[in-house]
């Protein structure tokens, strides 16, 4: 890695760690630090379940960015990848149940309804485009994929700025709903536009066979 983008991995990896743990913690019998939500005193299976979900599909991503873990293992990046997009099926399933139900109403909820929409829809994308051997299609939709997972740390930058700033928590948290995924998946396109691969580097051509591989 050149010196920028290692300094950008490191600091998504401290993100992902951090959201990651936070999110774990929910499957604890006693959680500490519960978020104040319905969600978690009505439906604490299906919070459980998204944030176990969800805190997978992040820790398995970015490793996969790593084009020295890439090489050394085909099969390695293939199991890892069919891990993630487990853990988005998984946690898009359970948001279904908790979306619906997100504070402050109808806004709200249309917002993570929307970007769980957009999440399985790239991952399966994704999937689909590595089972016919488009490598080239296939890393630029897991790229938006990932983006859209990394709606959980953008989420996570903005709840607190709610408190340190005089706004009301009924017209933020409905703007959070959107913006925490929205410019992520712009950013995303952005990245696609002007780096064809990561970090420079070209994906081989024979990464899928004809027959069903693991993504």
């Amino acid at each position: 890695m050149r010196v920028l983008p290692k300094l950008l991995w490191l600091l998504l990896v401290f993100f992902v760690l951090m959201n990651a743990l936070g999110a774990l913690r929910y499957l604890l019998p006693h959680v500490p630090f519960p978020a104040e939500l319905d969600n978690f005193r009505q439906r604490r299976t299906a919070l459980t379940l998204h944030a176990f979900g969800g805190a997978i599909a992040l820790l398995a991503g970015p490793l996969q960015f790593v084009p020295r873990f890439r090489e050394s293992s085909w099969n390695r990046h293939r199991l890892l990848g069919w891990i993630y997009c487990g853990a988005v099926l998984f946690g898009w399933c359970a948001s279904l149940w908790i979306a619906p139900h997100a504070q402050t109403g109808w806004v709200a909820s249309s917002g993570f309804l929307a970007l769980g929409a957009a999440w399985i829809a790239s991952t399966g994308l994704a999937v689909r485009f590595i089972l016919r051997g488009d490598a080239s299609r296939h890393r630029r939709w897991m790229i938006r994929s990932y983006a859209l997972t990394a709606a959980a740390i953008t989420l996570r930058i903005y709840l607190p700025l709610i408190f340190v700033f005089p706004w009301s928590f009924s017209i933020a948290y409905p703007a959070i709903a959107w913006l925490c995924w929205i410019p992520n998946a712009l950013a995303a396109e952005v990245y696609l536009r002007f780096v064809p691969t990561p970090f420079g580097e070209t994906l081989p051509a024979n990464l899928a066979g004809s027959s069903p591989q693991l993504p």
